[in-house]
Protein backbone atom coordinates (compact mmCIF):
# COMPACT_ATOMS: atom_id res chain seq x y z
CA UNK A 1 0.00 0.00 0.00
CA UNK A 2 1.44 3.49 -1.52
CA UNK A 3 0.26 6.41 0.42
CA UNK A 4 1.65 10.59 0.12
CA UNK A 5 3.49 12.09 2.89
CA UNK A 6 4.23 15.44 2.93
CA UNK A 7 6.62 15.54 5.82
CA UNK A 8 8.13 13.89 8.98
CA UNK A 9 9.27 15.00 11.71
CA UNK A 10 11.77 13.28 14.58
CA UNK A 11 11.95 14.52 17.87
CA UNK A 12 8.56 16.04 17.97
CA UNK A 13 7.48 16.96 21.78
CA UNK A 14 3.56 18.38 21.31
CA UNK A 15 1.73 15.74 18.99
CA UNK A 16 1.78 13.11 21.96
CA UNK A 17 4.01 11.76 25.03
CA UNK A 18 7.38 12.03 25.15
CA UNK A 19 9.88 12.11 21.97
CA UNK A 20 7.90 11.14 18.76
CA UNK A 21 7.92 10.94 15.15
CA UNK A 22 4.86 12.76 13.60
CA UNK A 23 4.05 11.51 9.60
CA UNK A 24 2.50 14.24 8.29
CA UNK A 25 -0.09 12.40 5.25
CA UNK A 26 -1.00 14.65 2.60
CA UNK A 27 -4.98 15.57 1.45
CA UNK A 28 -7.34 17.56 4.03
CA UNK A 29 -11.45 17.73 3.55
CA UNK A 30 -11.94 20.39 5.45
CA UNK A 31 -10.54 24.07 4.16
CA UNK A 32 -10.56 25.67 7.80
CA UNK A 33 -9.77 29.65 7.58
CA UNK A 34 -6.97 29.68 9.57
CA UNK A 35 -5.02 26.42 8.40
CA UNK A 36 -1.20 26.42 9.50
CA UNK A 37 -0.31 23.69 7.04
CA UNK A 38 -1.51 24.72 3.76
CA UNK A 39 1.07 22.39 1.86
CA UNK A 40 -0.72 19.87 3.65
CA UNK A 41 -4.69 20.51 1.91
CA UNK A 42 -3.99 18.90 -1.79
CA UNK A 43 -3.88 15.09 -2.03
CA UNK A 44 -1.20 15.38 -4.81
CA UNK A 45 2.71 16.62 -4.68
CA UNK A 46 3.23 20.08 -5.27
CA UNK A 47 5.95 22.87 -4.67
CA UNK A 48 6.75 24.66 -2.16
CA UNK A 49 8.77 27.85 -2.38
CA UNK A 50 9.88 29.77 0.40
CA UNK A 51 9.98 33.97 0.32
CA UNK A 52 13.04 35.18 -1.27
CA UNK A 53 13.47 34.29 -4.61
CA UNK A 54 15.76 36.37 -6.81
CA UNK A 55 14.53 35.44 -9.94
CA UNK A 56 17.96 34.01 -11.55
CA UNK A 57 16.43 31.42 -13.39
CA UNK A 58 18.29 28.47 -12.47
CA UNK A 59 15.69 26.32 -11.47
CA UNK A 60 13.57 26.21 -14.90
CA UNK A 61 16.95 25.11 -16.60
CA UNK A 62 16.24 22.05 -17.91
CA UNK A 63 17.54 19.17 -15.66
CA UNK A 64 17.18 15.24 -15.66
CA UNK A 65 16.11 14.24 -11.83
CA UNK A 66 13.36 12.14 -11.93
CA UNK A 67 11.83 14.16 -8.45
CA UNK A 68 11.51 17.77 -10.50
CA UNK A 69 9.75 16.70 -13.58
CA UNK A 70 6.54 16.79 -12.54
CA UNK A 71 6.75 20.29 -11.30
CA UNK A 72 8.80 21.71 -14.31
CA UNK A 73 11.60 23.64 -12.21
CA UNK A 74 14.67 21.89 -10.79
CA UNK A 75 14.49 21.38 -7.08
CA UNK A 76 18.18 21.03 -6.53
CA UNK A 77 20.03 24.14 -8.03
CA UNK A 78 18.47 27.06 -6.00
CA UNK A 79 21.48 28.93 -4.63
CA UNK A 80 19.17 29.76 -1.44
CA UNK A 81 17.55 26.81 -0.87
CA UNK A 82 14.18 27.74 -1.62
CA UNK A 83 12.46 25.35 -3.23
CA UNK A 84 11.14 21.77 -2.31
CA UNK A 85 8.99 18.57 -3.29
CA UNK A 86 6.16 18.83 -0.80
CA UNK A 87 4.49 15.13 -0.92
CA UNK A 88 6.36 11.85 -1.65
CA UNK A 89 5.15 8.62 -2.04
CA UNK A 90 5.89 5.89 0.67
CA UNK A 91 4.94 2.16 0.67
CA UNK A 92 3.98 1.20 3.99
CA UNK A 93 6.32 -1.57 4.81
CA UNK A 94 9.40 1.06 4.02
CA UNK A 95 7.72 3.97 5.64
CA UNK A 96 7.01 1.26 8.98
CA UNK A 97 10.86 0.06 8.57
CA UNK A 98 12.09 3.55 9.16
CA UNK A 99 10.15 4.39 11.56
CA UNK A 100 10.68 1.85 13.85
CA UNK A 101 14.67 2.69 13.63
CA UNK A 102 14.17 5.06 16.58
CA UNK A 103 12.58 2.73 18.69
CA UNK A 104 14.94 2.53 21.56
CA UNK A 105 14.11 6.58 21.54
CA UNK A 106 10.56 6.07 21.84
CA UNK A 107 10.83 3.13 24.79
CA UNK A 108 13.13 5.31 26.75
CA UNK A 109 11.06 8.54 27.05
CA UNK A 110 7.70 6.94 26.32
CA UNK A 111 7.11 8.28 23.07
CA UNK A 112 6.25 6.84 19.81
CA UNK A 113 4.49 7.50 16.58
CA UNK A 114 1.82 10.06 15.80
CA UNK A 115 -0.32 10.51 12.21
CA UNK A 116 -0.83 13.85 11.68
CA UNK A 117 -1.74 16.09 8.89
CA UNK A 118 -3.43 17.24 6.44
CA UNK A 119 -5.82 14.24 7.83
CA UNK A 120 -4.85 10.91 8.04
CA UNK A 121 -8.72 10.00 7.40
CA UNK A 122 -8.20 10.89 3.65
CA UNK A 123 -5.83 7.59 2.98
CA UNK A 124 -7.47 5.54 5.08
CA UNK A 125 -6.34 2.67 3.58
CA UNK A 126 -2.91 3.63 3.82
CA UNK A 127 -3.54 4.93 7.31
CA UNK A 128 -4.83 1.64 8.67
CA UNK A 129 -2.21 -0.46 6.83
CA UNK A 130 0.84 1.55 8.48
CA UNK A 131 -0.68 1.66 11.98
CA UNK A 132 -1.22 -2.42 12.15
CA UNK A 133 2.39 -2.61 10.54
CA UNK A 134 3.36 -0.70 13.95
CA UNK A 135 0.99 -2.81 16.30
CA UNK A 136 3.10 -4.04 19.52
CA UNK A 137 6.35 -2.52 18.44
CA UNK A 138 5.95 1.31 19.14
CA UNK A 139 2.66 3.52 20.82
CA UNK A 140 1.02 4.57 17.91
CA UNK A 141 -1.38 8.33 18.02
CA UNK A 142 -3.45 9.80 15.50
CA UNK A 143 -4.27 13.79 15.06
CA UNK A 144 -7.42 14.41 13.56
CA UNK A 145 -10.67 16.33 12.71
CA UNK A 146 -13.07 13.49 12.64
CA UNK A 147 -14.24 14.54 9.51
CA UNK A 148 -14.94 10.92 7.41
CA UNK A 149 -17.70 8.17 7.84
CA UNK A 150 -18.37 6.47 11.02
CA UNK A 151 -16.89 3.12 9.78
CA UNK A 152 -14.06 4.62 8.86
CA UNK A 153 -13.00 6.38 11.59
CA UNK A 154 -13.77 3.43 13.67
CA UNK A 155 -11.73 1.42 11.64
CA UNK A 156 -8.72 3.35 12.38
CA UNK A 157 -9.05 4.60 16.03
CA UNK A 158 -9.48 1.34 16.67
CA UNK A 159 -5.69 0.57 15.72
CA UNK A 160 -4.68 3.79 18.26
CA UNK A 161 -3.53 3.71 21.57
CA UNK A 162 -4.15 7.10 21.59
CA UNK A 163 -6.96 9.50 19.72
CA UNK A 164 -6.36 13.67 18.94
CA UNK A 165 -9.50 15.27 18.03
CA UNK A 166 -10.31 18.39 16.88
CA UNK A 167 -13.44 19.84 18.25
CA UNK A 168 -13.71 23.61 16.43
CA UNK A 169 -17.35 25.00 16.03
CA UNK A 170 -21.04 23.80 17.51
CA UNK A 171 -22.79 25.59 15.51
CA UNK A 172 -23.43 23.88 12.18
CA UNK A 173 -23.77 26.83 9.83
CA UNK A 174 -21.22 28.59 11.02
CA UNK A 175 -18.43 25.11 10.90
CA UNK A 176 -19.90 25.15 7.07
CA UNK A 177 -18.85 28.70 6.61
CA UNK A 178 -15.27 28.35 8.08
CA UNK A 179 -14.18 25.14 7.76
CA UNK A 180 -16.24 23.96 4.39
CA UNK A 181 -17.70 21.37 5.68
CA UNK A 182 -21.09 20.26 8.10
CA UNK A 183 -20.09 19.31 11.92
CA UNK A 184 -22.16 16.42 11.27
CA UNK A 185 -19.50 13.38 10.98
CA UNK A 186 -17.70 15.37 13.27
CA UNK A 187 -19.88 15.16 16.21
CA UNK A 188 -21.34 11.70 15.57
CA UNK A 189 -17.47 10.85 15.91
CA UNK A 190 -16.89 12.63 18.66
CA UNK A 191 -19.17 11.10 20.63
CA UNK A 192 -18.26 7.63 19.11
CA UNK A 193 -15.04 8.28 20.55
CA UNK A 194 -15.91 8.84 23.76
CA UNK A 195 -17.77 5.45 24.09
CA UNK A 196 -14.71 4.03 22.54
CA UNK A 197 -12.70 3.23 25.79
CA UNK A 198 -9.85 4.63 23.50
CA UNK A 199 -7.53 6.96 25.49
CA UNK A 200 -8.39 10.78 23.94
CA UNK A 201 -8.02 14.38 24.01
CA UNK A 202 -10.60 16.88 22.14
CA UNK A 203 -8.26 20.14 21.15
CA UNK A 204 -9.95 23.61 19.96
CA UNK A 205 -8.23 26.04 18.50
CA UNK A 206 -8.44 29.26 19.93
CA UNK A 207 -9.36 31.68 16.62
CA UNK A 208 -10.52 35.30 17.55
CA UNK A 209 -13.86 36.23 17.08
CA UNK A 210 -15.04 32.85 15.99
CA UNK A 211 -14.00 29.30 17.84
CA UNK A 212 -13.29 31.93 21.25
CA UNK A 213 -16.62 32.68 21.56
CA UNK A 214 -18.57 31.77 24.92
CA UNK A 215 -21.29 30.38 23.03
CA UNK A 216 -19.00 28.11 21.14
CA UNK A 217 -16.96 27.29 23.94
CA UNK A 218 -19.83 26.60 25.82
CA UNK A 219 -21.41 24.32 23.73
CA UNK A 220 -18.54 22.38 22.90
CA UNK A 221 -17.91 21.47 26.47
CA UNK A 222 -21.45 20.08 26.09
CA UNK A 223 -20.14 17.48 23.47
CA UNK A 224 -16.66 17.11 25.55
CA UNK A 225 -18.13 16.33 28.87
CA UNK A 226 -16.14 14.49 30.82
CA UNK A 227 -13.32 14.10 28.38
CA UNK A 228 -9.74 15.25 28.32
CA UNK A 229 -9.20 19.29 26.63
CA UNK A 230 -6.56 21.16 25.00
CA UNK A 231 -7.16 24.76 24.34
CA UNK A 232 -4.62 25.49 21.46
CA UNK A 233 -3.23 29.05 20.48
CA UNK A 234 -4.05 30.58 17.13
CA UNK A 235 -0.06 30.56 14.40
CA UNK A 236 -0.30 33.88 13.40
CA UNK A 237 2.82 33.25 11.56
CA UNK A 238 0.58 30.94 9.23
CA UNK A 239 -1.06 33.26 6.57
CA UNK A 240 2.96 33.43 5.42
CA UNK A 241 2.99 29.74 4.35
CA UNK A 242 -0.07 30.04 1.86
CA UNK A 243 2.15 31.81 -1.13
CA UNK A 244 4.70 29.49 -0.64
CA UNK A 245 1.81 26.71 -2.12
CA UNK A 246 0.30 29.35 -4.16
CA UNK A 247 -2.57 30.11 -2.52
CA UNK A 248 -4.21 33.04 -0.92
CA UNK A 249 -5.34 33.30 3.01
CA UNK A 250 -8.65 33.29 3.88
CA UNK A 251 -10.33 36.68 4.41
CA UNK A 252 -12.45 35.85 7.11
CA UNK A 253 -9.65 35.71 9.28
CA UNK A 254 -8.14 39.12 11.71
CA UNK A 255 -4.65 37.98 12.67
CA UNK A 256 -4.56 41.08 14.44
CA UNK A 257 -7.93 40.97 16.74
CA UNK A 258 -6.97 39.41 20.47
CA UNK A 259 -8.57 36.24 21.80
CA UNK A 260 -11.78 36.86 22.95
CA UNK A 261 -11.18 37.71 27.15
CA UNK A 262 -14.23 34.49 27.08
CA UNK A 263 -11.71 32.85 26.61
CA UNK A 264 -9.81 33.09 30.28
CA UNK A 265 -13.55 32.31 31.91
CA UNK A 266 -14.44 29.29 30.73
CA UNK A 267 -10.44 28.27 30.32
CA UNK A 268 -10.79 26.48 33.57
CA UNK A 269 -14.13 25.23 33.25
CA UNK A 270 -13.52 23.36 30.22
CA UNK A 271 -9.85 22.13 31.51
CA UNK A 272 -11.57 20.85 34.67
CA UNK A 273 -10.61 17.20 33.83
Amino acid sequence: MRGVVFDIKSFALNDGEGIRTTVFLKGCPLRCAWCHNPEGLSPKSELYQKVGCADCGLCRRPCDHADCAPHGRCLHICPKNLLRQVGVEWDTDDLAAELLKKSDIYEMTGGGITLSGGEPLMQPEFSLELLKKLQGRVHRAIETSGYARKETFMSIIQECDFVYMDLKLCDREEHKKYTGVYNDRIIENAYALKDSGIPHKFRIPLVAGITDTEENLRGLSEIIGDSQVELLSYNILAPAKYKCVGREFSDLIDGERPVNAVTSLFKSAILRK
